[in-house]
C-alpha cells in the first residue's frame, strides 16, 4: 500500500469504456510525516476522496481487486482515506 496526498484531478474525455464515470485523481506519495516521496500517480478513486486528503493507494493487480474495478485497466486505486497516522519510534 502507498500513503499519498491528493494534489489534483485528471480529466480524460476519451478513455476505455470501463473507466467511464470513474473519478481519476492525481496523488503524490508521502512518508508517514507527510513529506513528499517520489513522483505523481494517477489513481482511480473508489472512496470519494478529495483534494488535500491523505489516502491509501493500492497498485498493480491489487488495484483491480478494489470495489468496482474488476476487469478494469487500472494500475492504481484509492481504497481508503487516512484520518491519522501514529508512529512509535
Amino acid at each position: 500500500m502507498i500513503v499519498a496526498k491528493v494534489v489534483g484531478t485528471v480529466v480524460a474525455t476519451r478513455k476505455d469504456e470501463r473507466l467511464v464515470s470513474n473519478k481519476l485523481l492525481l496523488a503524490r506519495p508521502v512518508d508517514v510525516r507527510g513529506q513528499v516521496e517520489g513522483g505523481y500517480l494517477v489513481a482511480v478513486d473508489t472512496v470519494d476522496a478529495g483534494f488535500g486528503e491523505t489516502v491509501l493507494i493500492v497498485s498493480g493487480s491489487s488495484a483491480r481487486m478494489a470495489s468496482g474495478m474488476k476487469d478494469c485497466p487500472v494500475d492504481a486505486a484509492i481504497v481508503g482515506i487516512i484520518d491519522t497516522i501514529e508512529v512509535s519510534e
